[in-house]
């Protein structure tokens, strides 16, 4: 492979002690060198690749620290509920879909979200009037509920006697009937009766969706998902289509059986690793199941609802920690972070027996949406990355303010504030449950706006990030979640070639118009794996 040289243009490097350079040589897949345009000429080899940026922009490749890849791909396939602002048009879209499937086939989609809809949840009998015999799932927008027809609960076995499962709900009318929604752990019950894709719909959902990231400038994903997916980038990587570098946290159902396999945080290379042991702390905000310290506004019993109960959680950390895996816990109401942050620090506090083997990569918190002020230091204290989603905040505004009012929405999506404590964020999609635009993101954290430019001024923009801390945030973040900072944070020599060539500077654009930045180019460890045409 030839030495790439890439001039022409301004290259923000994200390495503090050369900030900015004119010029830089890809060679073996790394950095060789960065600097000015004579300096850098004098590192070629002979027959060289020359890229002329053109007054364009090179930036180190983004990292999406939380994206559900699979999910992501097939939901591409299936029924796009997502930003649907009334029940009728979601149901004629359904209806669209079941008039075009065979029969037997299911009817499949997501991203509905009730709070458009006037915070009323929808029914199997409304969706038994647009599905024709077909069983039906539809995932909520943030993926805590499902929505399903009488068909579906039959096949499930959920009728009126059907108990909820531990960490779930049965949304049941007053006759005590299942109204069609299954909450938190409960989604179980369905989701195990739906046939899984195939093989090859799984690599084709893949190719595509990790091509859609290439296209916004995504170089390296953090993925928690099942052993299916885990297959397929597999699969990906020894055809060599794998596209982008990929952290794989591995579900907590098989925790013993990695352990009993020797399996640990940091095992693979730097195309595909293990991270974390993903657990679920509590549910969503959306659905009024995160778990609360406060009841919900409005409520004065409904706290949410923690999905696995707290003996079992201090459990799982020590368990996984004293076999060399991290946990990766999903946390978004301020009690549940509290307690993550409780079971991380009393497995801390234990002396580890001899021969114990400490995870090589960090704990996690995923979301850490709504904090109490006092458990804030404590992610720094801990060294427990803060993996966020900024368009949270600006998709979540209202409903925030409507559930949690008052002094607590001031500490929902506290970016500042947990970056002035030393901790370390690590940004994210949650794709499917919204883009996987990095930009969007981007835009989101520096603003607190939504695209439209509203509120004016940003929702509690003393939350907010300047670029720098955003782009960090993107892409040194993510590197020291994924204990890979020898690797990647910056464009250095000895680093990982993985940049993006952007059509405008971010850094002199508006603000505002962050989420349209255009990438032209994407790179990944030397290679060009989209290009825009």
């Amino acid at each position: 492979m030839p030495d790439i040289l890439i001039h022409g243009g301004p290259i923000h490097t994200l390495n503090p002690q050369q900030p900015l350079a004119e010029a830089l040589v890809i060679r073996d897949k790394k950095v060789a060198a960065v600097g000015s345009a004579a300096d850098v000429r004098e590192e070629l080899h002979p027959g060289y690749e020359d890229i002329s940026l053109a007054g364009r922009v090179l930036i180190p490749g983004l990292t999406d620290a939380h994206i559900h890849l699979l999910w992501s791909g097939l939901g591409r396939q299936n029924v796009d509920l997502d930003g649907v602002r009334s029940l009728d048009e979601a149901l004629e879209r359904i209806r669209q879909r079941a008039v075009q499937l065979p029969e037997g086939a299911w009817v499949r989609g997501h991203g509905w979200n009730h709070s458009l809809w006037g915070y009323r949840w929808p029914t199997a009998a409304e969706l038994d009037r647009v599905t024709f015999g077909h069983p039906a799932i539809l995932s909520r927008k943030d993926g805590h509920s499902v929505w399903l027809n009488s068909r579906a609960l039959e096949l499930a076995g959920i009728a009126a006697d059907t108990a909820d499962p531990d960490g779930g709900l049965i949304q049941r009318d007053e006759r005590g009937q299942p109204t069609g929604i299954l909450l938190e752990n409960a989604n179980d019950l369905a989701w195990r009766i739906v046939p899984p894709p195939s093989t090859q719909e799984n690599q084709q959902a893949l190719r595509d969706i990790i091509r859609v990231c290439n296209a916004r400038g995504l170089t390296s994903l953090h993925i928690p998902e099942g052993p299916d997916t885990l297959a397929t980038l597999q699969i990906l990587k020894a055809a060599g289509e794998l596209n982008a570098r990929c952290l794989f946290h591995l579900p907590y159902r098989q925790l013993d059986d990695y352990i009993a396999l020797g399996v640990r945080s940091g095992f693979g290379d730097d195309l595909l690793r293990i991270g974390g042991v993903k657990i679920f702390g509590d549910g969503s905000l959306g659905s009024c199941t995160c778990h609360m310290l406060a009841p919900f506004a409005g409520s004065t019993t409904n706290h949410g609802l923690p999905t696995i109960p707290e003996d079992e959680l201090y459990a799982a950390v020590g368990k996984a920690n004293t076999h060399g895996i991290a946990v990766t816990i999903h946390a978004i109401g301020d009690r549940a972070n509290r307690t993550v942050l409780d079971a991380i620090e009393a497995q801390r506090r234990t002396p580890p027996d001899e021969g114990v083997v400490l995870p090589a990569l960090p704990n996690r918190i995923e979301h850490a949406q709504h904090l109490d002020p006092a458990d804030v230091p404590r992610f720094a204290a801990l060294d427990v990355i803060a993996s966020m989603q900024p368009i949270h905040a600006t998709s979540d505004m209202e409903i925030a303010e409507e559930l949690l009012g008052g002094e607590r929405v001031r500490w929902a999506y506290a970016w500042q504030p947990l970056q002035q404590a030393g901790a370390v964020l690590a940004f994210g999609s949650d794709a499917p449950v919204e883009t996987p635009d990095p930009w969007a993101g981007i835009h989101a954290a520096v603003t607190r706006k939504r695209q439209d430019g509203l509120p004016p001024g940003g929702w509690h923009h003393e939350l907010a990030l300047s670029l720098q801390e955003a782009l960090w945030a993107y892409v040194v973040g993510p590197a020291i979640a994924s204990d890979e900072v020898k690797l990647k944070g910056c464009l250095a020599p000895g680093m990982l070639a993985d940049a993006v060539v952007l059509g405008a500077d971010p850094f002199t654009a508006s603000p505002d118009d962050l989420w349209q930045m255009e990438v032209e180019q994407t790179i990944v460890g030397g290679r060009t794996v989209w290009e825009r045409r």
